[in-house]
Order: C-alpha cells, then structure tokens, then sequence
C-alpha cells in the first residue's frame, strides 16, 4: 500500500497525476472516493495525495469493444496472434483494489466465452446496468 512519503504507488507502471504548484481541488484524503472511469493514474494520485485505500472504491467497467482486453492470454493469442499486452495492467490494477467488470452483453457480441475472461476480472450482465447500479450505490461516473 502507498501510503504518504512512500516512493511506490498501488499502480507500479503508471504515473499519478504532475504535481501544480499552489494547485487547488486536490484530492481528500477524507473522503471515500467511489468512481467509475478510467482509473490507473487517479488510483495513484488518490494515493499519492493521502487517500487510504480504505477510501479508494473504484470500479472499472469494460464495454463497448472491451472485451479483448479482458482476455486470458492463450484466448487473446489464438485470435490476435500475441500476448494479451493489459494482463500485467489489469493484475496491477486489481491488486490497488480496483473492481474490475467486463459486460456480459459485450462478450456475447464478440463470442468470447466467459471461460476465457481473465480471473480478476467480474463478468456482469450488463455494463448499463452494472453502471446503474453502482451509480444508485453513490459512485460517480465519469466519462463514456
């Protein structure tokens, strides 16, 4: 855990946000932040900027063409001739405490089998109702 002074950050292989001096709106290390968006680097300035993990709920929600990215690498590989490159990502990123989605309705669309989903990642029925949900629980979502 990162924790202030600290020189590593939950998410190793992304950065937190550049420091602005005399910069205002910085993250609280008091509130409980519940979000749902893209994640890495917010994970990290949370962090850096004091925020306990006890305070950090966020939940990442893959959809709309994700549905590659959530796969096992031997799936990946057999349809895309490669490693799966977001393996080590979506591990960092679950080990920080980040809750991680994929959309049912997506992975049906592509034929992705939920056998072939990577085991850190939570298979869903839905992304809108998963985002519904996690919105009716007071989590903000931002972005598409």
């Amino acid at each position: 855990m990162w924790t202030q002074g600290s020189t590593s950050l939950p998410v190793a292989s992304v950065g937190a946000a550049t420091d602005i001096p005399g910069a205002h709106e910085l993250p609280d290390p008091n509130m409980d932040c519940k979000v749902v968006f893209s994640v890495a680097r917010y994970v990290n300035t949370l962090a850096k900027n004091g925020v306990p993990a006890s305070h950090r709920h966020i939940a990442a929600v893959f959809h709309q063409g994700g549905g590659e990215i959530v796969m096992k690498t031997d799936a990946y590989k057999s349809g895309f001739g490669r490693d799966n490159p977001n393996v080590a990502l979506i591990h960092e990123l679950k080990k920080a405490g980040v809750d991680l989605r994929v959309c049912g309705q997506g992975l049906l669309g592509r034929k992705i089998d939920q056998a072939q989903v990577l085991p850190d990642i939570q298979v869903d029925l839905w992304a809108m109702t998963t985002m519904v949900n996690l919105q009716m629980r007071g989590y903000v979502r931002i972005g598409g």
